[in-house]
């Protein structure tokens, strides 16, 4: 059994990070001892390391909450469930990708587009110039 700052040392983040998982139900401890400290046994620090790789991954505490209860009932649901979760978390970073890209190729746009002369005055900046012209960007 650990205690929340032993756990917390090996799993490399701070206790508080582990009170947070808790309050968000996430994690539960095995048990409290005699003098009320949370007590975290092996299951504990596999769940802290599944949560932590989970995040590693971009998944929101939303999607691995229900990771996590599809794992503690496995045989109650899907491999599918699960592949629906990391399929509509994909589907979310391709639409981040390409709208970082568009944003990406807008400014590389009217970056090129200046002469960014360090002597110029920026009263004919033309980025801010094409920022005032409020056109849309492509």
């Amino acid at each position: 059994m650990y205690l929340i700052g032993q756990l917390a040392k090996l799993c490399d983040v701070s206790s508080d990070t582990l009170r947070f998982y808790e309050k968000n139900g996430l994690l539960t401890p095995a048990g409290r001892s005699d003098s009320g400290y949370r007590l975290y046994n092996e299951a504990c620090l596999k769940q802290i390391n599944f949560i932590l790789k989970a995040k590693e991954l971009g998944l929101s505490l939303d999607e691995i909450r229900e990771l996590l209860e599809i794992r503690l009932e496995a045989t109650e649901h899907s491999c599918a469930e699960v592949k629906a979760i990391t399929s509509a978390k994909l589907t979310l970073i391709d639409g981040k990708i390409a709208e970082l890209s568009r944003i990406r190729m807008a400014l590389k746009k009217i970056n090129d587009a200046c002469c960014g002369e360090d002597n110029d005055d920026a009263s004919h900046c033309s980025i801010l110039e094409a920022l005032a012209a409020g056109d849309k960007a492509p």
